[in-house]
């Protein structure tokens, strides 16, 4: 598939930054699906964001959304479920680096990485409410998981926007970086820091930890239960183990 609002730059690490700058990186039923294409094979580690500007993604299309019917919303909505779902469950880290405006949709695409840095530039925000709408990408569910149900409630009811700082300061964002560069290269550094673990063992913890989001302490120790036996299959934890036992670094097969 020929990309016309993404960039890929791919190696070790993979950058996937959003090139729809006249329309405030919008996104549109296209971006979602051109998102979709390329997350469906994703599996290295990697950064999102957008082409410098105001914005990281300012939201849906609105001009699209305007003339969609009650069928034609729930279909945009799934597609945009479809696309922060695959974000989510990418086997390897993913960081959200954000520089602008994240609202509506552009929040919710943010909130499926694992973790957000962001910018003194970065707003964020959940306003679908002042257009008559709610988020439908995700944000009811994953804004509460992060931040917690009655700051989430708060958000989403009064179309509130917040700066990075405050964003910091409720969970929402892990750092705040003085410019875009900043940023861009302490994710990069964060993923090499990452990149020297067993990827199994990272991947392992990663499907623990999405999937024990949500439910009770029973369910989500069993989860981890799982995924701690799955670990003694890889040959990573033999490296691993064998390895802290002779004083060496260890040299795993997944990396």
């Amino acid at each position: 598939m020929d990309y016309s609002n993404l960039h890929v730059e791919d190696s070790d690490i993979v950058t996937l930054t959003i090139t729809r700058p006249a329309a405030r990186n919008a996104l549109s039923a296209q971006v979602l699906t051109e998102l979709r294409h390329f997350l469906r094979t994703a599996f290295k580690p990697m950064i999102l964001t957008a082409v410098a500007g105001p914005a990281f993604v300012a939201g849906a299309d609105i001009r699209e959304m305007a003339a969609m019917s009650p069928d034609e919303g729930a279909e945009f909505g799934r597609l945009g479920q479809d696309v922060m779902n695959l974000l989510e469950r990418v086997p390897a880290p993913v960081i959200a680096c954000v520089d602008g405006y994240a609202l509506g949709g552009g929040c919710e695409l943010a909130m499926a990485a694992d973790f957000i840095y962001a910018t003194p530039k970065a707003v964020f925000g959940q306003p679908e409410v002042l257009l008559g709408l709610i988020p439908g990408f995700g944000g009811c569910v994953r804004l509460q998981q992060l931040v917690g149900p009655g700051v989430a409630r708060e958000l989403i009811y009064s179309g509130r926007k917040i700066d990075a700082e405050q964003a910091r300061r409720i969970g929402l964002v892990n750092d705040v970086f003085d410019s875009r560069q900043d940023m861009l290269a302490a994710a990069a550094r964060t993923l090499r820091e990452i990149a020297l673990n067993s990827p199994a063992a990272v991947a392992l913890c990663k499907s623990a930890i999405n999937g024990a989001r949500g439910t009770n302490v029973d369910t989500g120790l069993e989860l981890e239960a799982a995924a701690f036996r799955q670990a003694f299959t890889t040959p990573d934890m033999r490296e691993g183990t064998n390895a802290f036992l002779a004083k060496r670094t260890p040299v795993f097969e997944s990396a």
